[in-house]
């Protein structure tokens, strides 16, 4: 009886030892799963919306497909994340508005490109619950967010990370998020990084309570969406104004088009031109400039401001800028196509007539092979000289051939036009332009020129 009894006791004793192991072993399975971004729904939001939640994902190349979860308590306790390296840059990105409270896509190729590009700590700030339904709500508690972002720096300060080599790259209010954080530092964090940072509520905002050059030692920002849910003035030490900052090439612009080319493809326009620069299939180049229509009217044809070195969209230290420092607040603009890689050339076309009875109309076309670029100029009667920008996907000495063309209605007796020159710059200008002179361009009778160029 005794006997059974002990059998008993061990039997019950082996037991809850199988039994811990294996709640132990899935304690463990289920801290080695691979995280991901939260979803929340309008119901759960209404329970825990007195309560900002926020978490963050590590990637880093040790576990590129798979993110580590922690937050800031967790950090704390005994050791950093087990892959967080103190030594390396880290890139932190910020998400913005989100509408239905549900995660946002793109975010986890955003941080595989980044890793790809440099060998970098990637943390991923997961602020949905705070986040969703009603923006103005959300506005109220953004430097709520930065604060305690902030309390995750001071956390990874103590492990060994410099100031200096956190890069915030935030996008649309997460761009105001980043900016607070770095208010809080007082400027001194390494970088920001704003794509379209967020217009609604923040444009005549004070600098303190929005993104501005002083936030970090460098500011860069990409602008697509000005004329609604982006800003419309310079936030950082460069804003890239793309395609003028507006209604960009592809997106439709009709309320009949689909809702996501409709409401936020201009505003989403600068997370993927950022990505597809990150993958360096060709260099996205800005030009200083007053404003978008002296950019395309030619006015504008080198980066003098920076001491001839041009701005590029990228991790490139400042953008690619030598000069210190670094001016603050420079517009500069650059054409894109509609889709990736986005790149385009920018060739200056400078055409000199002789004095017209009559105005006119004239088509120009640069081409190499199937590619071409076309741009229509109206020539008036007190005019000679005319300067345009045109975007070409090929570089100026990859272009085999110009014509122009004698237009206009059938009706409109149209004169023969004397060109006195057309000439063809690569913007930014650094050589002598390519020319043709004094040639006749008579109406039915398309006028052309083939090149035969060289690509240094």
């Amino acid at each position: 009886m005794l006997w059974g009894y002990t059998i008993t006791i061990i039997l019950c004793a082996l037991a809850l030892y199988i039994k811990s192991e294996v709640l132990g072993v899935a304690d463990l399975q289920e801290k080695a799963e691979c995280a991901d971004l939260s979803n929340t729904t309008w119901q759960e939001f209404r329970l825990q919306r007195a309560k900002l939640q926020i978490r963050y994902l590590l990637l880093t190349r040790d576990n590129v497909e798979c993110a580590q979860v922690f937050t800031q308590e967790s950090l704390s306790k005994t050791q950093p994340p087990f892959y967080f390296n103190a030594s390396r840059m880290s890139k932190i990105i910020v998400h913005g508005y989100r509408a239905i409270g549900s995660k946002p896509s793109w975010v986890m190729e955003l941080a595989q490109v980044l890793l790809k590009a440099e060998d970098v700590n990637v943390v991923i700030v997961d602020w949905i619950y705070g986040a969703s339904f009603a923006y103005n709500l959300v506005v109220e508690r953004y430097k709520e967010v930065a604060l305690q972002i902030s309390v995750l720096i001071n956390q990874l300060q103590k492990r060994g990370s410099k100031l200096e080599s956190f890069h915030f790259i935030g996008v649309s209010l997460g761009a105001h998020v980043a900016g607070f954080v770095g208010t809080l530092f007082e400027g001194k964090i390494g970088r920001i990084t704003a794509l379209d940072p967020a217009g609604p509520m923040f444009k005549r905002a004070d600098t303190f309570d929005r993104l501005d050059p002083s936030d970090a030692k460098f500011v860069d920002a990409i602008h697509t969406d000005s004329d609604y849910f982006g800003i419309s003035i310079p936030v950082g030490h460069v804003d890239f104004f793309l395609n003028g900052g507006s209604d960009q090439t592809g997106c439709a612009h009709s309320r009949f088009a689909s809702m996501y080319s409709y409401v936020i493809c201009d505003h989403m326009r600068a997370l993927h031109v950022y990505i597809s620069a990150l993958n360096g299939s060709c260099a996205l180049t800005g030009l200083p400039c007053t404003s978008y229509e002296d950019f395309l009217m030619g006015q504008c044809v080198d980066c003098n401001v920076f001491k001839g070195t041009c701005p590029n969209i990228g991790l490139s230290e400042n953008s690619g800028i030598t000069v210190s420092p670094v001016p603050k607040e420079q517009k500069v603009f650059l054409i894109t196509t509609s889709s990736a890689p986005f790149c385009a050339h920018h060739i200056l076309v400078e055409l000199e007539v002789s004095p017209l009875d009559k105005s006119a109309e004239m088509e120009l076309t640069l081409i190499k092979e199937s590619h071409k670029a076309e741009k229509r100029l109206r020539l008036q009667t007190d005019t000679t000289v005319y300067r345009k920008v045109l975007a070409h996907p090929a570089p100026l000495c990859e272009i085999g051939s110009i014509t122009l063309r004698n237009t206009g209605a059938r009706f409109y007796r149209q004169a023969d036009i004397h060109v006195r020159s057309v000439c063809l710059s690569q913007l930014p200008r650094r050589e002598a332009p390519l020319c043709v002179n004094k040639f006749d361009v008579r109406r039915g009778a398309p006028w052309s020129h083939d090149f035969v160029q060289v690509c240094n």
